[in-house]
């Protein structure tokens, strides 16, 4: 074999996700796309706000010379400035465009923040279930992920939190809005776990960050709003990205923002534009930077996801899957009949519904459901999501 062993071990045991979606391009060609229900993959289908096509071609249409050329690897200053005066407002912090670094998603916000802070065998935690890819972007810069359980409808549990942390945890990283349960963590969770971080820290005599991946933060319903994580621990960092709230995951831009009160504040931001540059994004797309300067706090219509949760939501506990109804993003995550869960998906996939295991998000017992699909591809999977569940009820 040519390739590193480490790539050809991580070939071999390919994402669950990725297998459901390569799967799923056999089934339609065997099948017509029609009848083929594919629920494997995140990808939104709900179109970008309108603003978002007019604010392109304005500034396609504007774009002079050297509207092209490289800029400092943190991202246009005008453009970090116009997302820290939005995140002021929505982290009730002072954050500057000094605070603010853009990517190239969410995915490269994660791994620059883990390439600045982690040194080889620091311990990077993370609630379960989580996204698959986490293990992979700790190890790209010699960490290591270790996961921590939580409640059984997916809550944070204080106590598992504080028995997981060592003297070699570096950073504790949250999803929420989560991928794949869809959970929310609430202000009062939030602050508990910023009061474990900042005693736990005290005793290792070491910083131990919190880093936010919050690319579903707008995507909430009844309601719910997503706290401050820079109200509640000073050692904060976001990571996020525009895909999801705006549709627009193709186009590779996020940021990341350092909470103004860090500690090592300027060693971060440093630390960071290094990173930025010698991984490989040097920087984030320039006409996408100047886009998403005009579009903070817009995003898709989420009604039209609310619906489609009622109308799966709906029927599936008609059914009879249990599951718990998810106050964010577009996955719902129910609990297999039986406890093998990638068992339970190959029925489904015999009823040509694609879905995810939970096993591939260290969630075994439950499977993912992506939503973010046609109404008609919803309502022609119910009959076989009623089958599939029938053959394990009598």
């Amino acid at each position: 074999m040519t390739v590193s062993k480490k790539i050809e071990n991580i070939i071999s045991g390919a994402s669950f996700i990725r297998k459901m979606f390569e799967e799923g391009a056999r089934l339609k060609a065997e099948y017509g796309p029609d009848n083929v229900y594919d629920f494997s993959l995140g990808n939104p289908n709900v179109p970008p706000p309108e603003k978002f096509n007019e604010i392109l071609r304005e500034t396609v249409s504007a774009c002079g010379l050297n509207d092209h050329s490289y800029m400092p690897n943190t991202g246009y200053p005008m453009v970090c400035g116009s997302v820290a005066q939005y995140l002021s407002e929505e982290q009730h912090a002072p954050v500057t465009k000094e605070d603010v670094l853009m990517t190239c998603g969410a995915s490269g916000a994660l791994n620059v923040a883990l390439k600045a802070i982690l040194d080889p065998g620091d311990e990077v935690l993370t609630p379960i279930p989580c996204f698959v890819e986490y293990k992979f972007y700790a190890d790209n810069h010699g960490g290591v992920l270790k996961t921590v359980p939580t409640t059984p409808d997916f809550r944070l549990d204080p106590d598992a939190i504080s028995a997981a942390i060592t003297e070699k945890t570096k950073a504790f990283l949250i999803n929420s809005p989560n991928n794949p349960t869809g959970q929310v963590y609430s202000a009062q969770s939030l602050q508990m776990l910023g009061e474990i971080l900042e005693r736990k820290g005290r005793e290792h005599h070491r910083t131990i960050y919190l880093i936010s991946d919050e690319p579903y933060r707008k995507i909430v319903y009844d309601g719910v709003q997503v706290p401050s994580i820079f109200g509640v621990y000073k050692e904060s960092i976001i990571g996020t990205s525009y895909s999801k709230d705006i549709s627009i995951p193709g186009e590779r831009i996020g940021f990341i923002a350092v909470n103004p009160a860090a500690t090592y504040r300027r060693d971060l931001l440093g630390a960071m534009a290094v990173a930025n540059r010698i991984l490989g994004y040097v920087n984030a797309p320039a006409l996408m930077q100047r886009v998403v300067a005009r579009m903070q706090g817009l995003s898709v219509d989420i009604a039209e996801y609310a619906r489609k949760r009622q109308l799966l939501c709906d029927a599936l506990e008609d059914f009879g899957y249990d599951f718990v109804k998810p106050p964010g993003t577009f996955y719902l995550f129910p609990r297999t009949p039986i406890a093998d869960d990638v068992k339970f998906v190959d029925v489904l996939k015999q009823e040509r519904i694609l879905v995810v295991p939970g096993s591939g998000f260290n969630g075994p017992g439950h499977f993912r459901i992506a939503f973010c699909v046609g109404d008609e591809t919803i309502k022609n999977a119910l009959p076989g999501f009623e089958r599939a569940i029938k053959k394990f009820r009598t």
